[in-house]
């Protein structure tokens, strides 16, 4: 049974897309994924080995619901900004192929904690392609080739969203800041509730506590203005040493504006 706000996310998600007015691909690849009960169950399991054997912060399905509604977001200020896909660009696909790869990327990037933190990347994208492939023959049953290429983005984007490897698609750098944004509290509120003896790491679940809310809004000088409002100045470790390393690692850092913001004191501008 999925929670109220695995829900409110699932909604927000098809709200945006259909702000969006494209073809109906994108909503029905976002319907196809939410419904499938399989990647329902492995995020919830993914969910557990991360939390409860490993002490991490939430890598389940609220998660992955968080960062695809991030990159659904920022791929539509991309699109506003008059800016390409790499599909795009390539003469492969449209505007919604790209934004149907980015929302499968997202909910499927973290399946792979199901087997462990180590190469867990890679093992999210082994254990994604069957369920890409379900997916895309329903979005696009008269076109292999298009299939054959949205699967390619989408395992791009997976096993690409740590940041320790060259990506160079658009959709690829999308889905990695996406993930990178996802760094508020509710991420550290379990972690936090069952902490036990400090060790190694416990800086990344005290310095998401202290984040309040993460903002992807219209820039002023550049498509994307991504702020990170924080209640401490620990929070500055989840930007400095999480966010800003996948920023630099992205093909999409060139339209990225990036500031923190703490109470009574001027937002301090990264990007």
């Amino acid at each position: 049974m999925r929670s109220q706000k695995e829900n409110i996310l699932d909604t927000r998600i098809i709200d945006v897309l259909t702000e969006l007015r494209l073809s109906g691909r994108a909503v029905k690849a976002a319907k196809l994924i939410i419904e499938n009960e399989e990647v329902q169950a492995i995020q919830e399991y993914a969910n557990t080995v991360s939390i409860m054997r490993l002490r991490f912060n939430d890598h389940g399905p609220v998660h992955m619901r968080t960062v695809a509604l991030n990159g659904v977001i920022m791929m539509s200020l991309i699109q506003q900004a008059g800016i390409k896909t790499s599909l795009e660009k390539e003469e492969c696909g449209i505007f919604e192929d790209s934004l149907v790869a980015v929302i499968m990327a997202a909910f499927l990037h973290d399946i792979g904690m199901s087997v462990g933190r180590q190469d867990h990347e890679l093992h999210s994208a082994y254990i994604a392609y069957p369920i890409i492939d379900a997916i895309l023959k329903q979005v696009y049953p008269e076109d292999i080739q298009k299939r054959v290429t949205i699967r390619s983005l989408v395992l791009e984007g997976i096993s690409g969203h740590m940041g320790n490897r060259v990506i160079h698609s658009l959709e690829a750098g999308i889905l990695l800041i996406a993930d990178g944004c996802d760094m508020t509290k509710g991420r550290a509120r379990i972690p936090m509730a069952i902490a036990d003896a400090p060790k190694v790491g416990d800086i990344h679940k005290y310095s998401a506590n202290s984040i309040e809310e993460v903002r992807l809004i219209k820039g002023t000088e550049h498509p994307i203005r991504i702020e990170v409002a924080m209640s401490t100045e620990v929070g500055l470790f989840q930007v400095e040493e999480v966010l800003l390393g996948k920023i630099a690692a992205s093909p999409a850092k060139s339209y990225i504006e990036l500031y923190a913001i703490m109470q009574d004191r001027a937002p301090k501008r990264y990007l």
